[in-house]
């Protein structure tokens, strides 16, 4: 359905940030790490690129048979996008099956992400999952960000559309130019990388990390009847909570299914489960953000 002829995969788009989540380690200290961001239109660090980066910071002090299979994560200062960010990565515990690092992520010697990540060796065990939503619309039958934005002539427009990295299709409808026609706490989103990746399970779930974090609190928005063009509104994320149910691949398409059971005190909960196309329940999230309405 999509007229954007760019998103196709092999466009290149995934290049910067591929670039961008190769760290640079410190020789004197193999527990340091540095990276670098983004251009953001508000000149602010993506939320989603330094929980990957955080994460790829922790992977690099584990074996590499061992994977996360969960994050927990505070936000605790706005990153500026025009300075390096150092990854500090403390090792917690490094068990028989499980390694616990905690990673902060730093700028002007404050940090602006802690987050604790746990890793398992791949181990057999009882396993059981909900099931996808029947009757969902397959995301060739869902308009693209392109189709619904692509023809504005504004810079955050143009940088959604013509700069992302991701293909993003919302099935009930974009939040970008007004609210829904019908308030409601429930949304799903097809997500796809609009290039091929590597075979790199870490990168691949770092990587849905990165692309979570642009629609985690949109059903916080659908719900109080708001969009990204409500003025006066402030909204951020203050923390993040991601569980790996199985392996993912971020260049195939995702169904985000999304949920948000409360707000209160300026704060809205967004949670999602995500589900291959093929029905496979591969990782949960929850994220409460700071929406404070006009």
């Amino acid at each position: 359905m999509t007229s954007d002829p760019a998103a196709t995969p092999r466009t290149g788009r995934m290049a910067p940030v591929l670039d961008v989540l190769r760290l640079t380690d410190d020789p004197a200290n193999p527990d340091l790490f540095q990276g670098r961001s983004l251009p953001q239109p508000n000149g602010r660090v993506f939320g989603g690129q330094v929980l990957a980066q955080a994460l790829l910071a922790a992977g690099a002090t584990v074996p590499d048979d061992r994977l996360p299979h969960s994050l927990h994560g505070y936000f605790l200062r706005a990153g500026v996008v025009d300075e390096p960010i150092t990854f500090a990565v403390e090792r917690l515990r490094d068990g028989r099956s499980f390694t616990a690092r905690r990673t902060h992520a730093l700028q002007g010697g404050a940090p602006i992400l802690s987050m604790i990540t746990s890793f398992q060796a791949e181990q057999d065990g009882h396993e059981y999952a909900d099931p996808m939503p029947a009757g969902v619309p397959g995301p060739d039958d869902v308009r693209s960000a392109y189709d619904v934005i692509g023809h504005i002539d504004h810079p955050v427009a143009k940088f959604w559309t013509q700069e992302a990295a991701f293909d993003v299709r919302h099935v009930e409808g974009a939040l970008y130019l007004g609210p829904a026609a019908e308030p409601s706490g429930h949304q799903m989103v097809w997500f796809r990388a609009l290039d091929p990746l590597p075979d790199d399970r870490l990168l691949h779930r770092a990587l849905l990390a990165y692309a979570c974090d642009q629609v985690m609190l949109e059903p916080v928005l659908r719900r109080a009847g708001q969009s990204w063009m409500t003025r006066g509104m402030s909204i951020a994320s203050l923390d993040h909570a991601m569980w790996w149910h199985r392996d993912v691949r971020v260049d195939e398409w995702l169904l985000f299914v999304q949920s948000s059971p409360s707000a209160q005190g300026g704060r809205g909960l967004g949670a999602a489960r995500v589900f291959t196309r093929s029905g496979e329940l591969v990782a949960s999230i929850a994220q409460e953000g700071m929406v404070r309405l006009p």
